[in-house]
């Protein structure tokens, strides 16, 4: 008997013991990640010409303290570590740098802008740290094969840009358009983008405008464009330029069919800045909400997101286009440590960013959603056309598909 019960005994431990290892097993770590914290990192331009997006790290900080408040991600809390780069490529790379090998971030979540972001994707990449959903549209994060821990957010600028020149050849055929573009990455990608839209009729552009966001204005490139006799203005500039394209064009009394590039079609912080009554009829692509439109009042998203504004962000501005898009990013990032579970390594979190399936957060627009797959770094590729009539844009048409051939 008492050789029977020594054996259940040790059977009994045994158990216990593979139980043990059972839990243990089920929790994997990489650096940034415990069973009581989530290290995540983000580079925002607080400072310099793109500061404006800086209330995109503002919003996602909010939902990340609402996250906490709410008892974090299997009593994990979130500890996000925001960095201003000044929207500088050299500062950028200090600041991942710092991230990375000073503070043991698991990842970077939605740095901002395509130089900043370019300057760092080797290191990232090299490190194996996730560079995930950047906030910028340019194609190149969508490069799987060559970059596999670096993923976009936002549809790309190139998608973009063949919407408008899909719609500019059915509406005015015989246009004259005039380029207002940054110089870098991101004015470029727009611009290549617009050329293969227009294809054949790639000779519609009659002048292209570049400026470097160390100007302090671009009113003189906007009067050149209207000396070469343009009277469409493409406008492929951030908030800053964007507002003071506006004005110029309504101060030299020039009245082209405008269209505007997405990442400045921000009521609050474009249009009301630059006059409503300057902006009216202005041309431009969405895939978020506006805040500023009653249609959504009684929208369940909007509805959770106002709320979300009320209790843990009240300073933000629900006019502004960008704090619409820091929420959804912010609920795209918890959406994939949700499905991560245990499994906080850094490989699980990019495996689980690649297999997002019809993932909507509550400000996307009706018919718009996130998917992505090991081949596809690219979770939103859709956008409607809009016209800012009043005090806020109005949408337009059917969803488009920006990608080659659609």
């Amino acid at each position: 008997m008492r050789l029977k019960a020594l054996g259940a005994a040790a059977i009994a431990a045994a158990a216990l013991v593979c139980a043990s290892q059972a839990v243990l097993a089920q929790k994997k770590y990489d650096t940034g990640a415990s069973d009581t914290e989530i290290k995540i990192g983000n580079i925002m331009p607080y400072s310099g010409p793109a500061s404006a997006y800086g209330v995109i790290g503002k919003t996602e900080q909010a939902y990340f303290n609402k996250i906490n408040a709410e008892g974090g991600f299997n009593g994990r809390k979130i500890n996000f570590i925001s960095y201003d780069d000044g929207y500088s490529p050299p500062k950028a790379v200090e600041q991942a740098r710092k991230l990375v090998e000073d503070d043991g971030v698991l990842l970077i979540f939605n740095s901002l802008g395509t130089p900043s972001n370019s300057a760092i994707r080797k290191y990232m990449n090299a490190k194996k740290v996730p560079q995930l959903f950047v906030a910028t549209g340019a194609s190149k994060w969508n490069d799987p094969k060559n970059f596999p821990w670096t993923m976009g957010w936002q549809p790309s600028y190139q998608s973009e840009a063949r919407i408008y020149a899909k719609y500019i050849l059915k509406v005015k055929p015989d246009a004259r358009i005039g380029v207002l573009y940054q110089n870098d990455d991101f004015g470029k990608d727009y611009l290549k983008g617009l050329n293969d839209g227009l294809g054949a009729k790639a000779s519609m552009i009659v002048a292209k405008e570049s400026y470097e966001t160390s100007e302090p204005s671009i009113d003189e490139h906007v009067v050149k464009l209207k000396a070469a006799g343009a009277d469409v203005f493409i406008s492929i500039t951030t908030p800053k330029f964007a507002a003071q394209a506006i004005k110029k064009i309504a101060e030299i009394d020039w009245h082209p069919l405008q269209i505007l590039s997405n990442v400045s079609a921000s009521v609050g912080g474009v249009t009301k800045p630059a006059g409503y009554e300057n902006s009216q009829g202005i041309l431009s692509a969405a895939y978020l909400k506006d805040g500023a439109d009653p249609q959504w009042d009684d929208d369940p998203g909007m509805k959770k997101f106002l709320a979300f504004l009320a209790k843990y962000y009240p300073e933000g501005n629900r006019l502004d286009a960008s704090t619409a898009y820091g929420y959804a990013a912010a609920q795209t990032m918890a959406k994939v440590l949700k499905m991560c579970g245990d499994d906080l390594t850094r490989e699980n979190i990019m495996k689980q960013a690649a297999s997002l399936h019809d993932f909507v957060p509550d400000t996307l627009l009706p018919g718009i959603k996130i998917n992505t797959s090991p081949a596809d770094f690219a979770p939103i590729e859709q956008l409607q056309m809009m016209r800012f009539k009043g005090e806020k844009w109005e949408l337009f048409g059917d969803i488009i598909s920006g990608e080659p051939g659609e």
